[in-house]
């Protein structure tokens, strides 16, 4: 389960933002997640649940935002989220296109803090 020490190095990351914030306490952390990325949400909250134990973000809430993957066709110029993942081809124009412009993302994008 890789996703206990994504987790771990959230904590980390997170803390060093924190402090350097002046704060004391982080509440929320907002990430993104791609569907490509291998990460299972569930298992990185739960991962998190236990790395965040006598840290400054005990308590704190993981908001995940799953991002879908989506494409460029360079055949049709289109940009279109796929319905399924794992057939790379185009819903515009049905041709097979391997140029990914998101889906395998994880990012940090904010932190609340007191």
């Amino acid at each position: 389960m890789h996703e206990l020490s994504i987790a771990m190095n959230l904590v980390q990351i997170a803390e060093e933002a924190a402090r350097k914030a002046g704060a004391s306490q982080v509440t929320v952390l907002y990430l993104r997640v791609g569907a490509l990325s291998a990460i299972v949400p569930e298992a990185l909250r739960f991962g998190f649940e236990i790395v965040t134990d006598g840290t400054m973000l005990a308590g704190a809430r993981l908001e995940i935002e799953e991002v879908p993957v989506r494409i460029f066709c360079e055949h049709c110029a289109a940009e279109a989220d796929l319905p399924n993942p794992q057939i790379f081809c185009c819903p515009t124009c049905q041709r097979p296109t391997g140029h990914m412009v998101q889906g395998r993302e994880l990012e940090l994008t904010s932190l609340e803090v007191t």
